[in-house]
């Protein structure tokens, strides 16, 4: 029996506890939050124990495993201690607010011997995985363009205050939501970014941009468009896949359509239990891992999503195209150091 425990009760965690609940092998055992009546109503449904310490936590609660469900910069220290403990981690995205943290987290879990994952929620949801299964087939050819585009919402009030921080949250609307964003274009354009262009906004009279745009070219020459925009007439969350001889569209709301020689077929409609589902899965993939799987998600994808958002802030800040270091040249780097 696997004992879990969660830290940070916020808006995501009851998707974790379900999930737990629905594996034969997991045990909640504890949820840990400041706020003692916050922690408690993840905690409770499935007797689990509450603390408001996590470092407490992990000294009483017994545990085998935690899933870290904090603002983005305390995910470096509590990843840190957690290994220390022989805790296996996951991680909720983003990895952490810098390169440099993204790597002390997975030499820290390399030494200890422990895993880490981290929830990159958009591998496991039902109507991106219809997606892979599509592209998998070959029936449309290469991928050749991906255009992905978002809305939330960053006006003062409409979220925790954490997220207005720079320091807590690594940026705003493209750290948080674009993250999701270069998550699967990356994965369904099948290579890492080789360069890229970006702007931003900061509007509402907030610290952090609310609206941003990322224009990157793939390794393999695919060519990907990021837009989000904080509140948008329309709400949208699509991604929109062109290949060689037809596309993809894919969003939570609308499901998957395949596009080809002038007819459209739907191969996934969305169900309520959708979000659910996703979490599940991520779940039980952090669990196969544990067992001594290989995670659907590398901390290398992980990784480089925080490298690519850190890189659009820089071209932004510059207005000029940035070109990233080759996962090759990085590990020349690394060795150099």
């Amino acid at each position: 029996m696997i004992r879990l425990g969660i830290i940070g009760a916020g808006a995501v965690a009851h998707f974790h506890a379900e999930s737990a609940g629905r594996i034969s092998n997991v045990e909640l055992a504890a949820v840990c939050d400041l706020q003692r009546e916050a922690a408690d109503k993840v905690a409770s449904p499935w007797g689990a124990r509450v603390y408001t310490d996590y470092t407490v936590m992990f000294r009483e609660a017994g545990l085998d495993a935690v899933i870290i469900n904090t603002p983005h910069g305390l995910h470096l220290e509590m990843v840190l201690t957690a290994a220390a403990q022989g805790l296996h981690v996951l991680v909720e995205k983003p990895m952490a607010t810098t390169v440099v943290d993204c790597d002390r987290m997975i030499e820290a879990c390399g030494n200890a011997g422990v895993s880490l994952v981290i929830g990159q929620i958009q591998h496991f949801l039902p109507e991106k995985l219809a997606v892979e299964e599509v592209l998998a087939t070959g029936e449309l050819g290469r991928v050749l363009m991906i255009r992905d585009y978002r809305t939330t919402d960053y006006r003062p009030g409409t979220r925790p205050d954490w997220f207005f921080s720079e320091a807590m949250a690594g940026g705003g609307a493209l750290m948080n939501i674009g993250g999701h964003c270069l998550d699967r274009s990356i994965w369904f354009g099948d290579a890492t970014v080789q360069s890229l262009t970006a702007s931003t906004l900061k509007r509402f009279g907030v610290p952090v941009e609310t609206d941003g745009t990322i224009s990157l070219t793939l390794r393999n020459g695919v060519h990907v468009s990021v837009v989000v925009v904080s509140d948008a007439a329309q709400r949208m969350d699509e991604v929109l896949i062109v290949c060689e001889r037809g596309t993809v569209s894919c969003s939570p709301n609308h499901g998957t359509q395949v596009r080809s020689d002038g007819k459209t077929r739907t191969v996934w409609v969305p169900k309520p239990e959708d979000i659910q589902e996703g979490f599940f899965r991520q779940l039980s993939d952090f669990v196969n891992a544990l067992d001594g799987g290989s995670p659907k998600v590398s901390v290398e994808h992980a990784r480089h999503i925080v490298e690519v958002v850190l890189a659009s802030y820089e071209a932004a800040a510059s207005g000029n195209e940035v070109v990233l270091a080759s996962p090759a040249d990085r590990k020349i780097l690394s060795h150099t150091r």
